[in-house]
């Protein structure tokens, strides 16, 4: 077990924004977590040591969150995203986290930008974005490309947001089916984590230490999302979006450069 003072110090706070964007939040603060803790440990380390307190936190969500979800979008998404995973499984070797991150914070900065310049026109013309409804060959690259992400480097979310935030879907449709997709990956990225090495014993010690945290800000971050209504909470996310979008590409840039 890690036993380091200033891990702690790190992983504490990484824990709690990671819980709180688990419970509904999205976005920024789900990427808090690692680059946070490998201010002490290594990256790698770092995810590896997250993951099994990701699954608590999944275990937590899909309580709080139980009967909200679409299940079209889950049929639409899941079978793109264990590709994705095998993908990410199979180029381990090869493919860098940084270079995932800028690619996934390029992406959905202009993601962003497209929505803006949408209400724009849309403002001009009295009215609002209207709903999209589901495409099939759209959603399942979309989710090819969270499940890899999410294997690379925990950054499964910006692209399952490019997918399902502009059908509108009601906000607690949309937190309990973006829950189930993530529970459903992250419990079939433990198969290849272990395969690859990344969990020994002071890593799962380490992870059983800080797991008490995860249900309390999870359930934290639940009970603030109930209480949105969508007018705030679809702006929220887009902010949310835009600001993980900033910090993938500052990210993999800084590493790039590095």
């Amino acid at each position: 077990m890690m036993t380091d003072p200033y891990f702690y110090a790190a992983a504490i706070p990484a824990v709690i924004m990671v819980g709180l964007s688990k419970g509904g939040f999205g976005g920024a603060m789900a990427l808090l977590g690692v680059p946070l803790m490998a201010l002490a440990i290594s990256p790698v380390q770092a995810a590896a040591i997250l993951l099994p307190i990701l699954i608590v936190m999944d275990i937590v969500s899909l309580w709080t969150w139980r009967g909200n979800s679409d299940n079209k979008t889950l049929v639409i998404m899941l079978p793109g995203a264990l590709l994705g995973i095998a993908i990410g499984w199979a180029t381990a070797a090869w493919v860098t986290a940084p270079m995932v991150r800028l690619i996934v914070g390029t992406v959905a900065l202009w993601f962003v930008m497209r929505y803006v310049a949408q209400k724009f026109a849309a403002a001009r013309n009295g009215g609002t974005p209207l709903p999209r409804g589901h495409r099939p060959v759209e959603g399942t690259l979309w989710g090819t490309l969270a499940g890899f992400t999410s294997f690379v480097s925990h950054a499964g979310g910006p692209p399952y947001q490019i997918y399902t935030l502009p059908l509108r879907q009601d906000p607690k449709i949309y937190t309990g089916t973006s829950v189930r997709f993530f529970a459903i990956i992250n419990a079939i990225k433990l198969v290849p984590y272990f395969a690859l090495g990344q969990f020994d014993m002071t890593n799962l010690s380490t992870s059983l230490v800080l797991a008490p945290l995860a249900p309390v800000a999870t359930l934290a971050g639940a009970f603030i999302v109930r209480r949105m209504k969508p007018d705030i909470f679809y702006p929220f996310m887009y902010v949310m979006v835009f600001l993980t979008a900033l910090k993938l590409i500052w990210d993999g840039t800084a590493h790039l450069l590095a």
